[in-house]
């Protein structure tokens, strides 16, 4: 994933940042509490494709860092 598109890139709901998870191919709103998937190198930024993350999940993600 660029990271210069990930630069631009918010959550479309909260208008927020995004993480890219790299193993599962999803960004992470931790805000919304969704995870966006990438299709072929193709973020799919619709919140109808999007899948709900658990309370486990948020709390095993990592501390947030800037992009660089």
């Amino acid at each position: 994933m660029d990271t210069k598109l990930l630069s631009l890139l918010v959550c479309p709901v909260t208008k927020g940042p995004l993480d890219y998870d790299r193993d599962r191919q999803e960004l992470i709103s931790r805000s919304a509490r969704l995870a966006y998937p990438i299709r072929d190198d193709i973020p799919i930024m619709l919140e109808s494709e999007a899948r709900t993350l658990s309370d486990a999940e948020l709390d095993a993600l990592p501390p947030r860092t800037p992009l660089v």
